[in-house]
């Protein structure tokens, strides 16, 4: 059973949930005006990590015939025949009504648009499809966690988490564009759509740095909307500096350090700026 669960977390990429927790987080902590209550942090926790766990099993299911011809992916396959379909689905089930139940603990407005939430999640699996613009829907998925955490802490609507959103779909956007480079062949072989087929890899490469550009704009303008000060400010110089890097990576000829600029960089980016944001709020609110 623990071998299972364990491939069940390798399958899903579970580390990968750092990507998008940390803005839940500082949505959270500016939304209360300083720290949030520990059952609101962890309800909001849970439901991010359980979402994020259903929408990416969900994935490996209804993928399983395009992940068996990738030889990026093909262990994917592997993976669901060690844990077994079934246990696949309970699990991708259990998952989804633990965000339900999660969201309806928050309150009314989180428990009502669940649903949506989930709409836009499990959507996402489907839209390589039939059009290129997978990697905004996979960033609406991501910019989720901002708004879900903000209506979790305060029961009402607001801009500034929208804002903050908007940062994360550019930025989710900007780098799964990076990663989809590495499977524009097998997309040409599978009659999949994205970005790198249709503008090729350089022209794709300079539209994720377009992209990753906004990103900043947008963070520094998020930092009008939440009355963030110096130490935000800050943090937000040293996450351009490190998309800087990131891009300086990964060349048109050269992919090769795809792995370090998605998943350490990245990773690096959202606890900078996660970090910055809590401290400032600590120290000026």
């Amino acid at each position: 059973m623990l071998i299972k669960f364990y491939s069940i977390l390798k399958l899903i990429k579970f580390s990968h949930t750092i990507f998008s927790l940390p803005f839940a987080v500082m949505s959270a902590f500016i939304g209360t005006e300083g720290m949030p209550g520990i059952r609101q942090l962890l309800l909001i926790l849970g439901a991010l990590v359980v979402a994020r766990s259903c929408a990416m099993s969900f994935n490996r299911l209804v993928d399983a015939g395009y992940d068996i011809d990738n030889p990026r992916t093909s262990y994917r396959i592997q993976l669901q025949g060690l844990i077994g379909k079934a246990n696949l689905w309970f699990f991708t089930i259990s998952c989804t009504l633990l965000f339900i139940f999660f969201a309806g603990m928050l309150n009314r407005l989180c428990l009502l648009i669940s649903p949506l939430a989930l709409l836009i999640i499990f959507g996402y699996s489907y839209t390589k499809r039939f059009t290129n613009l997978s990697h905004l829907v996979l960033g609406i998925s991501l910019a989720l966690s901002p708004i879900g955490a903000w209506i979790g802490v305060t029961g009402e609507i607001d801009i500034a988490p929208f804002i903050l959103a908007l940062a994360v779909l550019l930025w989710t956007a900007g780098f799964d564009i990076i990663y989809a480079c590495q499977d524009l062949e097998h997309d040409i072989k599978s009659g999949l759509y994205s970005i790198p087929k249709k503008m090729g890899i350089k022209n794709s490469l300079i539209l994720s740095s377009v992209l990753h550009f906004l990103m900043v704009i947008v963070l520094f303008l998020f930092m009008y909307f939440a009355k963030l000060n110096f130490v935000y400010f800050g943090g937000v110089c040293i996450v351009s500096i490190m998309l800087v890097y990131e891009h300086s990576l990964i060349k048109p000829h050269d992919l090769s350090k795809i792995s370090l600029a998605f998943f350490t960089v990245n990773g690096i980016i959202s606890m900078i700026l996660m970090v910055a944001t809590l401290v400032d709020v600590v120290i000026f609110y």
